[in-house]
């Protein structure tokens, strides 16, 4: 009989805890590479995370450790679910400890804030003989921890390796839809954290259900022309990775950057709130926006936002005062 897959999560946090959690229960050998010893001594101990999933218990299978080389020894699988700002160096810790050929799949959703890469391009050009791969979709970690159900997209450059990594990370509550539209998943992810801030920022500012409901339609569509200039494809935008978990990032508190938005509406101290990626992604996607000629003016109120440049109603004020156009 073969023995059950063992996978390797890169990331002690809520979600990389989360996947860890949802795969060990699922009947899968699982190690979780954490660099605070606390996080590690509590799963191991106590079969808890209580600093990023408090009050989930733990299956009792599920061990954590501090060392890479320990983690990843043996796997047939990586997810790496630390922080897209800091993918590129834990990488190149992995570089000297994973085998040639085992998947990488990317779980945090960023850009890079100094280079603008995408995280399968840091893959790429740190571990070129480990082919990259991305889980995303609409998934709030204590969803998935709890055994709520949850669907996902897993994406890789040929859909054969997607397919399979599908059917590997599928559990009996997660559902992994497989796509061939790597590009496309990771900008979807990356970009509607953005969107989340902004939505945060308005419902924080009490500016009404309205204009909540119209930045997100019309940031939509930002998305949309910032991820075609990557070359993503429109049915994916609009399928689990970009439109769904907009839908689901946009409108709930238990999003981080929806959370970090609503605390700059609401004029609250920013300091010790949890890491939202979008902060970081929001400056180089205007960026990136504006090297290639596109139209993404909440992208740009965003990243003003956050560089303290204007305040969220003078953001809106120029929203509304910019030239009456065709929606389409």
């Amino acid at each position: 009989m073969r023995p059950a897959p063992q996978i390797a999560v890169l990331g002690g946090g809520a979600w990389g805890t989360a996947l860890a959690q949802t795969l060990t229960v699922a009947g899968n050998r699982v190690r979780l590479w954490a660099r605070d010893l606390a996080t590690v001594d509590a799963v191991n101990g106590n079969h808890s995370n209580p600093r990023y999933l408090p009050g989930m218990a733990l299956h009792p299978d599920l061990t954590a450790c501090d060392d890479l080389a320990a983690a990843i020894g043996g796997a047939e699988c990586v997810l790496s679910v630390v922080p897209a700002q800091t993918t590129a160096a834990v990488l190149l810790q992995v570089r000297s400890v994973i085998a040639p050929g085992i998947p990488l799949v990317l779980c945090a959703k960023g850009i890079e804030a100094g280079t603008g890469r995408l995280m399968s391009e840091i893959v790429q050009e740190v571990l070129p003989v480990n082919p990259p791969a991305a889980l995303s979709g609409p998934s709030f970690a204590s969803d998935v921890a709890a055994g709520l159900p949850t669907a996902v997209t897993v994406a890789a450059f040929d859909i054969e390796t997607a397919a399979r990594l599908a059917v590997f990370l599928s559990t009996p509550t997660l559902r992994c839809y497989s796509s061939d539209d790597l590009v496309g998943v990771e900008a979807g992810g990356a970009l509607k954290n953005v969107l989340a801030i902004a939505a945060g920022a308005v419902v924080g500012a009490g500016l009404g259900a309205s204009a909540q409901a119209a930045l997100v339609t019309r940031g939509f569509v930002e998305l949309r022309r910032i991820g075609a200039s990557f070359g993503a494809r429109p049915e994916t935008l609009m399928g689990l990775s970009g439109l769904g978990d907009l839908m689901l990032t946009c409108g709930s508190g238990q999003s981080r950057n929806f959370a970090y938005g609503r605390a700059i509406g609401r004029g609250e101290q920013l300091d010790g709130l949890p890491l939202a990626e979008g902060v970081a992604t929001a400056g180089v996607a205007w960026r990136i926006a504006q090297e290639r000629g596109i139209d993404a003016p909440i992208t740009e109120s965003v990243a003003m936002i956050l560089d303290r440049t204007i305040t969220v109603r003078e953001a809106v004020s120029n929203l509304l005062a910019r030239p009456l156009k065709s929606e389409s």
